[in-house]
């Protein structure tokens, strides 16, 4: 019962920081012709609520899709459509169709910020609080303090109530399939997936992990029995939930096609804005934009890609244990980030949230992960006046996850798994590793916090800038690339020993 009183106070505290950032302008507020995400999520719904389903994906003369045209899977599409009708009871101008375009009033952002945090009270919310409670080892009280601390995660609530997006519903479906997995309910997880990558095709980051972790789990229970019993049911919930989502666009062959279009728009190029990831902190010193043609550009980001996320996959197809399912999500999905084609700097949401999943194993590199991806979307924050939220969710989330986990005090070269490192570079000195680790996190926040000074202080000079937000971006990818580097060892390690661990499948 103690138990449950300290998670309703948890969550009652994420919902009041999550309402907290709200209170504070928003993406585009003001800002014509284009208004930024807020606005693109309105005129989705204006857009669902006002067209027919068949001209929701097509350029019309009641749907300009260079005006934030429709650009996810269908199931956020619905979402729109459910918030329209909703928001047409309340107010019809917010949503009429081309006199709405750019609309801002109080009553309406208060009622846009309710379908988020309505939408993390059904399904984000409950799957954190359930994994917390059910797939994490420890006493209550350690159970509760990773709750919170995963409620707290700053880039997810600036993100989502600042920029102003939805990505609670499609990581809280993918949590739920996590969740679903680490219990044994195979099937129930697949379909929670499912819904996810139809809520937000970005979501393929964390596709493979979900693959290779069924596939090598039916191998293992063998294909001549139960494991391909287990196989066909996955296969048959997979395709049925994909057929369900898409029905009414699959009467017309070109309609599909064009949702498909739509989702996966290759024609942008390899990066956009200043992303911290691996193609945008080398076109520093090799312009691969200039020298490579587009498609040449896709071809190599493709590669990249496939070799950088092989290893995991391939570790967790012949080691199929939720261990291993947990460190492939998060080396999978750094992969993408790093090495894929035309990624946005709010897509490193999608490392954060399998990094979460491992807050109670290695709290202090789980940690150090967050406030780097945090970080990492400082020129986005600034350019939407989250200078004030970025900087108090970001100093609570260090400091209520060190104390409350007790990071520091539990980072021995065991408990960070860092054993590897000496038989990986066995030539080099005995080096005491922790310690070296410890100082290394105390000088990268350090290093963050002088960033974010800068970056607000000061005015670059005039020949550069991009001074600041290329300092940034630079600086998170070398932080994302030693995660990535350090997930990969830690993942081809052996299991973790815990006297109190779980069995898992």
């Amino acid at each position: 019962m103690q138990t449950w009183s300290l998670v309703s106070i948890c969550v009652l505290l994420g919902v009041v920081v999550r309402w907290g950032v709200s209170l504070n302008s928003y993406s585009g507020a003001g800002k014509p012709p284009m208004f930024g995400d807020y606005e693109a999520q309105r005129h989705w719904q204006e857009v669902t609520y006002n067209l027919p389903l068949q001209e929701w994906y097509f350029n019309t003369t009641d749907n300009d899709l260079n005006y934030w045209g429709l650009d996810y899977p269908p199931l956020t599409a619905y979402h729109s459509w459910i918030c329209a009708y909703i928001a047409k009871t309340i107010n019809p101008e917010w949503v009429e169709l081309h006199k709405s375009r750019g609309y801002e009033s109080p009553a309406h952002k208060l009622f846009m910020r309710a379908t988020v945090l309505v939408a993390d009270l059904l399904i984000y919310i409950p799957a954190v609080v359930l994994y917390c409670l059910y797939l994490t080892d420890g006493s209550p009280k350690k159970k509760v303090s990773t709750l919170f601390c995963f409620l707290l995660y700053p880039g997810l609530i600036l993100i989502d109530y600042g920029h102003f997006q939805y990505n609670g519903v499609s990581q809280g479906f993918a949590l739920w399939g996590v969740l679903a997995l680490g219990l044994g309910w195979d099937v129930s997880g697949s379909m929670a997936f499912s819904l996810a990558l139809n809520y937000k095709q970005m979501e393929l980051y964390h596709a493979l992990p979900f693959f290779c972790y069924l596939l090598g789990k039916c191998v293992k229970l063998g294909l001549m029995g139960r494991g391909l019993f287990l196989l066909v049911r996955i296969a048959v919930t997979v395709l049925v939930t994909f057929a369900l989502c898409w029905l009414p666009f699959l009467s017309d062959l070109n309609q599909a096609l064009q949702v498909v279009r739509r989702i996966f728009p290759v024609a942008r190029g390899l990066f956009e804005d200043k992303v911290a990831n691996t193609w945008c902190s080398l076109n520093l010193l090799i312009k691969i934009r200039s020298i490579l043609p587009s498609q040449s550009q896709l071809y190599l980001s493709f590669a990249c890609t496939l070799l950088a996320v092989l290893p995991s996959s391939i570790r967790l197809l012949t080691k199929p244990t939720f261990w291993q399912f947990k460190l492939a999500l998060v080396n999978s999905s750094l992969a993408f980030f790093l090495f894929s084609y035309q990624v946005h700097e709010k897509s490193i949401l999608l490392a954060a949230l399998p990094v979460c999943l491992l807050l109670n194993d290695l709290p202090l590199m789980v940690i150090w992960f967050l406030q780097a991806s945090s970080f990492s979307m400082l020129p986005l924050f600034l350019k939407d006046g989250l200078l004030v939220p970025y900087v108090v969710t970001s100093l609570a989330f260090l400091f209520f996850s060190i104390y409350l986990l007790s990071a520091l005090e539990h980072s021995s070269e065991e408990e960070l798994r860092l054993g590897a490192y000496h038989k990986l570079f066995f030539c080099l000195p005995k080096m005491d590793l922790a310690c070296i680790v410890r100082w290394k996190f105390y000088i990268s926040v350090a290093a963050m916090a002088g960033l974010s000074i800068a970056f607000v202080v000061l005015v670059p000079p005039p020949h550069l800038p991009d001074l600041f937000p290329v300092l940034v971006s630079t600086t998170a990818c070398v932080h994302f690339m030693g995660t990535f580097i350090y997930f990969n060892i830690v993942q081809f390690s052996g299991p973790p020993s815990r006297k109190n661990q779980k069995k898992n499948n």
